[in-house]
């Protein structure tokens, strides 16, 4: 079914993801701006749709045919709010891979309203084993994020 809608986890353009994100009143404060812990939602699902649209399903990461499951997690955010965005803006997750480590990847993230950045987040994540253990980043999700001439491997 999510065959045709080919835009519901956004697009890739060149070495960044863009998902489309509308402000509802339940993403708001009683002033009408964007209450600050959900711009973490807003750039999740900015990495969750990168990771799809690379073709790795989180899915069959958590239950391989071979293998051990692993899931990413975040290790760490650092965030800044630069503008505060409001109930019915039209905001763009922009999301780049800058570094593939061993067992994580470091993510940018800026949410974008028009030209200008409203937020702006280096994220951490780690491809981890149900015990919690750091698993190494595989073949598929090194090739997938190759493409990326932003993303360095360390």
């Amino acid at each position: 079914m999510t065959d045709n809608w080919p835009d519901l986890a956004g697009r890739i353009e060149g070495d960044r993801h863009i998902l489309p994100v509308r402000v509802y009143f339940e993403d708001t404060d009683f002033a009408g701006i964007v209450y600050h812990a959900n711009y973490l939602k807003f750039i999740e699902r900015g990495r969750t749709d990168f990771i799809r649209l690379l073709g790795i399903h989180h899915q069959e990461l958590a239950n391989p045919q071979e293998g051990e499951p692993s899931v990413f997690v975040v290790r760490r955010i650092e965030i800044d709010y630069l503008r505060p965005a409001k109930l019915d803006d039209v905001l763009e997750v922009v999301t780049t891979c800058e570094e593939i480590g061993g067992a994580s990847l470091t993510l940018a993230q800026e949410v974008m309203r028009g030209e200008t950045v409203v937020a702006r987040a280096k994220v951490i994540v780690v491809l981890i084993s149900p015990s919690g253990k750091p698993q190494r980043i595989g073949k598929l999700i090194r090739e997938a994020l190759g493409r990326f001439s932003g993303a360095i491997e360390v």
